[in-house]
C-alpha cells in the first residue's frame, strides 16, 4: 500500500515542479523572443515524472541521464535554475560553458551525465554507467530517461541485452507521454504496455502512474532499493502527458482538443494540490505564496541567464579531446 507523504515533503513536490512549469514557460517565451534558437522541448505536462523519481534516488551519488527533454531534471537534482537557464541562452556560466544549449545539459558535480540528441543514444551510455557502478563496486543505480519512441530503436534492444546478461544496476525509465514526434506510440508498437518489452531479456519490469507524483515516489523508492540491492536492471513505463507540442515549433495538430483538454484535467499540479488540500497540507491561499515564491525564483534566473557574458574566444580550444 502506497505511503501518504509528509505535509513537508508534499509541499517541497509541489514547489518543484510548479518551478518547472513556470520555467518552462518562460524558455518558451525566451525562444520566440529569439533569445536562443535550434531545437528546444519542453517537459510540461511531465514534472511528476522528474520530481517523483528523481527524489527517490541518492543526488549526486546514483547516475542519471535522459533525452532532448532535459532542462527539468538537472534542476531536480540540484542545478541552480539560473545555470540552467544560461547554457541555454550560449552563455559561459552555463553548466556546459554555453557549448551544450537546450539539448545537452550536463554535470559531473550532480552525477547528470546529460541530455542526449540521437533518440536512444542515451540508452547504451546509462548501461556504460552501470557497468562502471558493478567494476568499482560502489553502491549506486543508474537512471536512464528515454522516450516512447526510442524504444523501437536498435541499440535500445542491444542495451537492454546486455545489461540483463551483465546483472546491471539500470533503471530504464520510459516516459510514456504517447506521442513520438507527431505519431501516436499506438502506431508504431504493437504492445498495449510497453514495459512488456522486459519480457524479452528476462528483465523486471514495472508501470507507474506519472501523473500523480505521491504515487510516483512511492513506487520510484521501492523500485530504486530494490535494483540497489539486487544489481538487476528493470523496464519501467512511466504513463504522463505532455501539453505542448514534441518541440517548441511543432504546433500539435496531430491531437483533438478534446484529447489535450481530458489531459489537462489530470495535470500533476492540480492533482497534487488535491491532494495536499484534502489532507490539509496547504490552504488555498498557500497555494499564493507559492506562486509568488516561484516567479521570483523564475525572474532572478532569466537576469542571471540574460546578463550573463557569452563565452570569450579562448574558450573555442578548451574541452577539446583531440
Amino acid at each position: 500500500m502506497a505511503q501518504k507523504l509528509s505535509n513537508q515533503l508534499m509541499v517541497a513536490f509541489y514547489k518543484e515542479m510548479l518551478l518547472g512549469r513556470r520555467i518552462e514557460e518562460r524558455v518558451g517565451q525566451l525562444y520566440v523572443q529569439q533569445k536562443f534558437s535550434g531545437f528546444c522541448h519542453l517537459y510540461i505536462g511531465q514534472e511528476a515524472v522528474g520530481t517523483g523519481c528523481l527524489n527517490a534516488i541518492r543526488k549526486g551519488e546514483d547516475y542519471v541521464i535522459t533525452g532532448y527533454r532535459d532542462h527539468f531534471l538537472p534542476i531536480v537534482l540540484g542545478m541552480d535554475p539560473g545555470v540552467m537557464l544560461a547554457e541555454l541562452l550560449g552563455k559561459v556560466t552555463g553548466c556546459a560553458r554555453g557549448k551544450g544549449g537546450s539539448m545537452h545539459m550536463f554535470s559531473e558535480k550532480l552525477h547528470f551525465m546529460g541530455g542526449h540528441g540521437i533518440v536512444g543514444g542515451q540508452v547504451p551510455l546509462a548501461v556504460g554507467a552501470g557497468w562502471k557502478i558493478k567494476y568499482q563496486k560502489e553502491d549506486n543505480v543508474a537512471l536512464c530517461f528515454l522516450g516512447d519512441a526510442a524504444i523501437n530503436q536498435g541499440q535500445f534492444h542491444e542495451a537492454l541485452n546486455l545489461a540483463a546478461i551483465w546483472d546491471l544496476p539500470c533503471i530504464f525509465i520510459i516516459e510514456n507521454n504517447m506521442y513520438g514526434m507527431g505519431t501516436a506510440i499506438s502506431r508504431t508498437c504493437s504492445l498495449h504496455n510497453l514495459a512488456d518489452r522486459a519480457k524479452g531479456y528476462n528483465m523486471r519490469q514495472a508501470i507507474v502512474d506519472g501523473r500523480n507524483v505521491v504515487n510516483t515516489y512511492n513506487q520510484m523508492k521501492e523500485i530504486v532499493e530494490e535494483t540497489r540491492k539486487t544489481s538487476k536492471p528493470i523496464l519501467v513505463e512511466i504513463q504522463t502527458y505532455r501539453f505542448r507540442g514534441h518541440s517548441v515549433s511543432d504546433p500539435g495538430n496531430y491531437r483533438t482538443k478534446e484529447e489535450v483538454e481530458k489531459e489537462r484535467s489530470r495535470d500533476c499540479l492540480i492533482l497534487l494540490k488535491d491532494i495536499m488540500i484534502q489532507q490539509k497540507a496547504a490552504k488555498e491561499e498557500d497555494f499564493e505564496t507559492y506562486e509568488e515564491e516561484i516567479a521570483d525564483i523564475v525572474e532572478k534566473a532569466v537576469t542571471f541567464a540574460d546578463e550573463s557574458p557569452e563565452p570569450g574566444l579562448e574558450e573555442i580550444h578548451a574541452h577539446v579531446l583531440a
